[in-house]
């Protein structure tokens, strides 16, 4: 999808296990492009990723860097392609839901509209550890990550490999990957002259996974949207209902 749409940036939450025994990072020198580091982080977490996450959300919007609004949402999904986001109350009918490679967008419970729209963050962010090794390296290149890239550096004063660019290069689509735990800290992505940068902080580790609580996203270098996440939890059940625009009116 495009990354994020105006009241409807979305932070599939950043879903992440701990790291293995046995899977320490290895040295830097014998990577030799950004698929060794992917395969790293695949043979690391695929077979081992939860299944669903639940979350509530705090999501502050800004202009001008200042603060013009704050609404809670709540969030639901399960890998590798579901994910619903209810705007404000659940009862008030204002929600989104992602499934597979369409977009849901409800007003007031009514179906305003239905596009082609795949969620990106929910398969970085998690989703690709459903799919095959290859799967996931050929969807990255759809996404427009140029996998014979990498290099290391540091972010906040950690050490991190950065996928899909050369060392410098912060013109192109990329993402920053916490060295030791193999998860999301950032990521670049340049659209029609458009910038477009996420943040991910704050990661705490739920169950046999980790999850950013912090997310904050910038067009152009200019802040647009804060999130914070409250009572995360994962592996709960979820009716697969939740997720199917025909039973949208039933609620949840």
């Amino acid at each position: 999808m495009k990354l994020w749409i105006a009241l409807l940036l979305v932070s599939a939450a950043g879903f992440r296990p701990a790291m293995s025994p046995g899977l320490r990072v290895r040295d830097a020198r014998l990577f030799t492009d950004g698929k060794d580091i992917v395969k790293m982080m695949h043979a690391r977490y695929a077979g081992k990723w939860y299944h669903s996450f639940t979350f509530d959300q705090t999501t502050q919007f800004y202009r001008n860097d200042s603060l013009k609004g704050e609404q809670t949402w709540y969030e639901a999904l399960i890998f590798p392609d579901k994910f619903r986001i209810d705007f404000g109350e659940p009862d008030s009918g204002n929600a989104v839901i992602y499934k597979g490679d369409s977009t849901y967008n409800f007003r007031k419970g009514r179906l305003r509209s239905v596009r082609k729209d795949e969620n990106d963050l929910t398969f970085l962010l998690g989703g690709m550890y459903f799919f095959t090794l290859e799967q996931s390296l050929r969807k990255l290149k759809t996404l427009g990550y140029d996998l014979d890239k990498f290099h290391e550096d540091s972010w906040k004063g950690k050490p991190v490999f950065v996928v899909g660019a050369a060392k410098g290069e912060l013109t192109a689509n990329q993402l920053w990957i916490d060295k030791e735990n193999l998860y999301l800290v950032r990521m670049l992505k340049f659209e029609k002259e458009r910038k477009e940068e996420a943040i991910f902080d704050d990661h705490k580790q739920l169950g046999g996974g980790w999850s950013e609580t912090k997310c904050n996203f910038y067009f152009n270098d200019k802040l647009v949207q804060v999130e914070i996440y409250h009572n995360c939890k994962v592996d709960v059940p979820l009716d697969e209902r939740l997720f199917d625009p025909v039973f949208f009116s039933q609620g949840h």
